[in-house]
């Protein structure tokens, strides 16, 4: 699956600024639109925004808020008619996270991790109530809204240098057997999503979470690095939170919160472009102090929350890893052949689309 390369100072020496301002906005608008999700607005400008690169993007500024509302509406409703009948409700969140997880493997399309993320919360949300469904999925619509409005105007204020488009280089995963290991992968998915649907509930969906994200890999060494890559960035999270639900707590004044969503929003974004860890580590820390943080000003106790995210993250992570990579030992021949002229590993997707543009300009 395509992962973003990370962002340059010379394209976009604005980005972190962005992000930033991106956060403390999320923040604002979920303040003044009094949102039951406060976390949702600015963790999904900021998620947005982090993944695009060079000039402004105007399909995934749109694109991206439209497919979630779309997404959310649509596999809502559909968990919503079905939950009456519990089978049919476990088998249709089961092809779900098949299909996801084949359109990543045959296409290399991001689109399906968005199908797998939304399945799994709806779902599990819906398995709790009606009522924790909806205000999930309104909060979703709200936040992919706040965000359809805030991206183009953060552009604006804050434009990148360079004029170039990014070209993002999708590839199908180089093993064969795509359909056996979207089956695995789904089937280990809702493993993951039937244990909080029986035991621990809803407030533990980032065992699930976690999963999903691990999941889109096709290797077992890149799932590994992924898990890896999820935990340390949650722990980084954890640390920053901490620090700013300290301060806080001496001065308790929401402008204060703000400036201190900023600077942690400028460091991380900094990071991304030049930090020792790959940028989607600094990317999820991030979004995970912003979860943290909005988390601990409603409901949640900050250091317990802080912890059971950590544990969920390791948990999910790690566990989907090992399943999968022990079905897969299983299930799939080891002399299985590679599709031809593709690749497994993580390529640069900015080396190829160099490469890429480098030919249109020869042609």
């Amino acid at each position: 699956m395509y992962v973003a390369p990370r962002p340059h100072r010379d394209d976009d020496p604005l980005f972190a600024l962005r992000l930033a301002s991106g956060a403390v906005l999320g923040f604002v608008l979920a303040v003044l639109f009094q949102s039951q999700m406060p976390m949702l607005p600015p963790a999904l400008i900021v998620g947005l925004m982090a993944g695009m690169r060079k000039s402004f993007d105007v399909k995934k500024a749109v694109g991206g808020p439209v497919a979630m509302i779309a997404m959310v509406l649509v596999i809502s409703m559909l968990i919503d008619f079905t939950r009456p009948m519990p089978l049919v409700l476990i088998l249709l969140v089961w092809a779900l996270c098949v299909l996801s997880y084949y359109l990543i493997m045959a296409t290399g399309n991001g689109i399906g991790m968005l199908v797998a993320i939304v399945t799994v919360l709806m779902s599990v949300m819906r398995m709790s109530s009606a009522a924790a469904m909806n205000v999930l999925r309104d909060g979703f619509i709200e936040g992919s809204l706040c965000a359809l409005a805030a991206i183009p105007i953060l552009y604006l204020v804050y434009p990148p240098r360079t004029t170039e488009m990014a070209v993002e280089v999708t590839q199908p995963a180089k093993e064969s057997h795509h359909v056996m290991r979207a089956v695995i992968r789904g089937t280990v998915l809702l493993i993951m999503a039937f244990w909080l649907y029986s035991v621990l509930g809803s407030s533990n969906l980032m065992l699930a979470v976690a999963a999903v994200f691990v999941l889109v890999f096709p290797t077992a060494h890149q799932q590994f690095a992924e898990a890896r890559e999820r935990t340390i960035s949650t722990i980084l999270a954890a640390v920053i939170s901490g620090v700013i639900l300290t301060i806080f707590g001496l001065v308790a004044h929401f402008h204060i919160l703000l400036v201190l969503i900023s600077l942690a929003g400028l460091w991380l974004g900094s990071q991304m472009m030049s930090g020792s860890y790959p940028p989607m580590v600094y990317q999820f820390a991030f979004s995970g102090v912003i979860s943290m943080v909005a988390g601990a000003l409603t409901t949640q106790e900050p250091v317990g929350a802080m912890t059971l995210r950590i544990s969920l993250t390791l948990v999910g992570a790690v566990g989907a890893a090992f399943m999968t990579a022990f079905l897969e030992k299983i299930l799939i021949p080891p002399d299985a052949a590679p599709a031809s002229g593709m690749t497994s590993e993580r390529i640069d997707p900015e080396s190829e689309a160099s490469l890429a543009a480098r030919d249109g300009t020869a042609a």
